[in-house]
């Protein structure tokens, strides 16, 4: 069986740290570097020839700068003779997994023929925006969840008086409601509907049964805070009581936490797949259970 190491990109080096300490592995070391126009390289240190690489890298903002530093060392440690596997938490473009406007790219699509390219064999990401986006791979792409480990949190540290789960739109529905069996409570959705020219969101207004119940909205992606926002919205004017917003991926763009919790969300919790002030939930044991899987 061949030797196996870990990488820690610079996107994600303490969950990279956490997952080799998890699977009794030792560290790889190698050095990225940015020049000062920009340009990026990555320098391995030691041999790597026959042996079994797990490159752990997120691609949260600045997305093509992590994404490139991943097809870096990839590129680099699979000439050098590595097996290498790519661990990328927060897997960037995986809401552009399909054709929404004539003539769009499927730019997902166009990542993983850039990744197989670099020389990735296989791929783990942590709740893809879609599981139809796996398709677009060619080599064996997999996606872990976190809301096991997201219900966990919330059963241990929410304040919840007699809590209802709702997921914010239709693509949501299944791991929310999902997040919903597991706690043991109600789930409901709302419509949403996104303007695919400016990315202006809308939420449709519902019936929902949450007058006096505290109310947890559950997604995969917090980006700019729209959703989420315009279903807190919703759910206030039922009248629910506390609002709780838990994702997997929390972006957090801009000001997009200050203008969630100005709608009146109380508790706003995301996973380490992105570091952050939110990041309250470790992904690192769905992670290594699934690598634990892997056969060399």
């Amino acid at each position: 069986m061949a030797e196996k190491l870990v990488l820690p990109g610079p996107a994600s080096e303490e969950l990279g740290a956490s997952v080799a300490k998890k699977l009794g592995l030792e560290l790889l070391s190698g050095e990225f570097k940015v020049f000062p126009d920009g340009e990026s390289k990555f320098t391995v240190e030691g041999r790597v020839s026959g042996k079994s690489v797990y490159i752990v890298q997120s691609t949260y903002p600045p997305v093509d700068q992590h994404l490139f530093q991943l097809m870096l060392a990839a590129h680099n440690l699979s000439q050098e003779g590595a097996r290498v596997t790519a661990v990328v938490p927060y897997l960037a473009y995986a809401r552009q997994d399909k054709e929404f406007l004539p003539g769009e790219g499927v730019t997902l699509g166009t990542v993983g023929h850039l990744l197989r390219s670099a020389g990735i064999g296989r791929l783990a990401t942590v709740d893809i925006h879609s599981a139809e986006g796996l398709s677009l791979f060619s080599f064996p792409t997999y996606s872990v969840s976190a809301i096991p480990a997201l219900v966990d949190h919330a059963r241990r540290n929410l304040p919840l008086h007699d809590p209802v789960v709702i997921s914010p739109d239709f693509g949501a529905s299944k791991r929310t409601e999902a997040f919903a069996q597991l706690l043991g409570v109600k789930f409901e959705k709302l419509e949403k509907s996104r303007d695919r020219t400016t990315g202006e969101v809308s939420v449709k207004e519902a019936k929902l049964e949450v007058k006096g119940k505290d109310v947890v909205i559950v997604d995969d992606i917090i980006s700019t805070g729209g959703t989420v926002k315009a279903a807190a919205a919703e759910v206030l004017r039922n009248g629910g009581n506390r609002v709780s917003a838990l994702c997997v991926h929390g972006l957090f763009v801009g000001d997009a936490a200050e203008k969630i919790e100005k709608a009146g969300v109380k508790d706003l919790v995301s996973t380490n797949t992105v570091p952050g002030k939110f990041s309250k939930v470790d992904v690192s044991d769905a992670l290594v259970a699934h690598l634990k899987t892997l056969e060399e």
